[in-house]
């Protein structure tokens, strides 16, 4: 397709971010020093989430416990995260984006795709990435790496290939000479399992993937065979995606520092879940009609289930009671769990969502949502712990989900649709 070839794309990927905003927060203490995040509440062991390029050059790697981080670098200097302070360098690297194009796609808290193709007004593509590069760094003191392409494909290899705060060109014609002799897995999209099978099958590099007979990886991987040889050949039609709509589900997952049985220890952390997943889908003024529990064993296996409700909701007590039924349903008590999650979906506006009340709902209801703007409005102010439930009082550790300055994932990005409280303080 022409058009698509003549679009100019970058992928713009902010450089072991969670150490980097640190650094630039507190520069005399983490600066230029070997640094790690670690020890998320959600993680059972103190686990490396980055590390510092310091701290990298000296062996320590993402995965690694604290305690062999540390043997490795003894000078290591370990730090909590601060999902709230990333989630802030975050708003602020994308603002710096969307001053260049309207298309910007977040698709994690330190990456993002833009579709500079009308762009011209601000000069070359070079010139636009290293605007934007010099910018982060000037205002944010932050690095970050830019790949410039004809399609996010290309632009997420070419931003991968040159760290940290780097700008790298690759265009479809280099791909034969700078990609075909790699693995297969180094193709960005190939996981582990997917590149084992192509090399059973005698596939080891991309560019015999790119070699490969379409029709023969259709049969044998169906419609992800002509993807991969498509993306060996550098092609890739996928749009840059700026978040507009409304998100499709709002989900929140979090792995136990120990192993629940009883009943009431996992539904204190259920409680919490909705309490949370709640809260998120009222600051998005919408409504949700179907409840999810994911829920994994110590064994990794992992089950959802989900149900429809009678009447949508954001209430935190009516999830709450839907995913303890589907808990009951389907979980033996007794039987441990390592990791529980709620997922709202069928998500609608409230303004547009049709709501048919019994006759005592609908004396109550009204009350209910004034008492829960109240207590919004607490806990925006003076934090989640202002106003808990009774059942919220407990030193359970599900009661750190709350903490929203130490929990979060690098991949949750609805807190762009969400106002930000700071937006006109600056950083």
């Amino acid at each position: 397709m022409n058009g698509n070839r003549s679009r100019i794309i970058l992928h713009m990927d902010m450089n072991a971010f969670y150490c980097s905003v640190h650094a630039a927060e507190q520069p005399d203490i983490y600066k230029g020093k070997p640094t790690a995040v670690a020890g998320s509440v959600e993680l059972r062991k103190g686990v490396v989430v980055t590390s510092s390029y310091e701290a990298r050059a000296r062996g320590v790697r993402t995965g690694m416990t604290v305690r062999q981080a540390t043997r490795v670098c003894p000078e290591l200097i370990v730090i909590q995260p601060d999902f709230d302070l990333y989630r802030k360098y975050s708003r602020a690297f994308l603002k710096i984006a969307g001053s260049y194009t309207p298309l910007v796609e977040a698709v994690s808290i330190d990456e993002c795709y833009l579709d500079i193709t009308g762009s011209r007004q601000f000069g070359e593509p070079l010139d636009i990435a290293e605007a934007i590069r010099r910018r982060v760094r000037e205002e944010l003191s932050l690095p970050c790496s830019i790949g410039v392409a004809p399609n996010k494909l290309l632009a997420k290899m070419a931003s991968d290939m040159r760290k940290p705060d780097a700008i790298t060109v690759l265009r479809r014609r280099d791909v034969p000479g700078l990609l075909w002799d790699k693995p297969c897995q180094t193709l960005f999209g190939i996981g582990k399992k997917t590149a084992e099978k192509l090399t059973r099958l005698n596939i080891r590099t991309i560019g015999e993937l790119a070699a490969a007979d379409e029709k023969w990886l259709v049969e044998r991987f169906g419609v992800y065979g002509g993807w991969m040889k498509r993306a060996a050949n550098g092609i890739d039609d996928a749009p840059v995606e700026p978040i507009r709509d409304a998100a499709k589900s709002i989900g929140h997952t979090t792995t136990l520092p120990a192993d629940l049985t009883r009943k009431e220890q996992y539904r204190a952390v259920l409680l919490n879940l909705a309490d949370q997943t709640t809260r998120r889908l009222r600051r998005q003024g919408m409504m949700s009609s179907t409840v999810q529990i994911t829920i994994r064993d110590p064994d990794m296996k992992t089950i959802t289930r989900s149900a429809t409700l009678d009447v949508p909701t954001d209430a935190a007590d009516e999830v709450y009671k839907e995913a303890c039924r589907l808990m009951d349903r389907h979980w033996k008590v007794g039987k441990p769990v390592r990791l529980l999650g709620i997922t709202l979906q069928g998500l609608s506006p409230k303004s547009e969502t049709p709501i048919q009340l019994d006759l005592f709902g609908y004396e109550k209801a009204p009350r209910k949502e004034q008492l829960n703007k109240v207590m919004d409005r607490l806990r925006d102010k003076y934090g989640e712990s202002a106003v808990l439930t009774a059942g919220m009082l407990t030193d359970d550790p599900s009661a750190l989900i709350r903490n929203k300055k130490i929990r979060g994932t690098s991949l949750q990005t609805d807190f762009l649709r969400e106002s930000d409280p700071e937006e006109d303080e600056g950083l």
